[in-house]
């Protein structure tokens, strides 16, 4: 019944992402961060905030390649008013998706995806899910692998 609900699976090297490091966690800081790179009309997809232990935050979002150094210079330009410690940027990640229907409803996809993976080495960078959607942020490198391994875990080979 699983295999049935996903129809296929997408994927997109030409990404980057942004992980801004040492973010107080404090309302409205996903705006200031977002708002302008929006204003810029630069499509922003997965995005991961997760607080620590000392209150701070790492804040990951990923765009367009084509958009890199325009989030750049947004980035430097609200670092003062955000008060991050560290950006880092990483233009050698891609985007894999399974997609289908029902997605986030059904157990076992995910944890078939991650152990399919995990057993020929694909490592998962960041993982976000939504109703119709599973996206893993891998290795730009281990893309076509990637893609690979998934088909075959679940028979979309046809």
């Amino acid at each position: 019944m699983e295999n049935a609900l996903i129809s296929g699976i997408a994927f997109q090297k030409d990404q980057v992402k942004f992980t801004l490091h040492g973010v107080g966690d404090i309302p409205g800081t996903a705006f200031k961060i977002l708002g302008p790179i929006s204003d810029a009309e630069v499509e922003v997809d997965v995005i991961v905030q997760n607080v620590s232990v000392d209150g701070k935050t790492d804040f990951t979002f990923t765009v367009p390649y084509e958009d890199q150094e325009t989030v750049i210079k947004i980035i430097d330009s609200i670092k003062d008013e955000v008060k991050f410690k560290q950006m880092m940027v990483d233009s050698d990640i891609a985007k894999v998706s399974l997609v289908g229907v029902g997605m986030r409803s059904q157990a076992g996809v995910a944890s078939r995806a991650f152990k399919a993976l995990s057993e020929n080495e694909v490592n998962i960078q960041i993982i976000c899910t939504s109703e119709i959607k599973l996206t893993m942020v891998i290795d730009k490198n281990l893309t076509d692998k990637a893609v690979k391994i998934l088909h075959e875990e679940f028979d979309l080979e046809n």
